[in-house]
């Protein structure tokens, strides 16, 4: 039997999921479906949810959404990864003074976490993980 693939999730697939306007919802939905029965092992790192629900808070103007991450994440099922100072050096690796400003220390962090938790995919659609070696989870077969 095949192991269960080790899926890291970025902050744009939790908005995604969670935000019935945002142009990767539909998408996003699929992928979870698809994750879910994968038995996917899902990790999500504390930075990513608390983006996702910064975000959520600040640009979508709902913080009952930002509340019900953050609530949802906190109960036993949801696998939370702990982001401390090794996890940051490691994010280094993938954050310089000249990277985009749209790929963020946040970003960075979330490659980190892959590398750690040596993922098969990150749930995201930004490609700049692809550009760092990571396959996307809407790519899993």
């Amino acid at each position: 039997m095949n192991k269960p693939p080790v899926i890291v999730v970025d902050a744009d697939a939790i908005i995604a999921q969670t935000n019935p306007e945002d142009i990767h919802h539909q998408k996003a939905s699929v992928v979870s479906r698809n994750l879910i029965e994968m038995n996917a092992q899902v990790i999500y790192p504390a930075t990513a949810v608390v983006e996702a629900a910064t975000h959520m808070q600040r640009v979508l103007n709902s913080t009952a959404s930002a509340y019900g991450t953050a609530q949802l994440m906190s109960e036993a099922d949801a696998q939370v990864a702990e982001v401390n100072k090794q996890t940051i050096a490691t994010a280094l690796k993938y954050f310089s003074p000249t990277t985009s400003k749209k790929n963020t220390l946040f970003d960075c962090i979330v490659a980190a976490v892959a590398q750690e938790y040596k993922a098969d995919a990150i749930f995201s659609f930004d490609r700049f993980y692809v550009k760092k070696g990571f396959k996307l989870a809407e790519d899993l077969k």
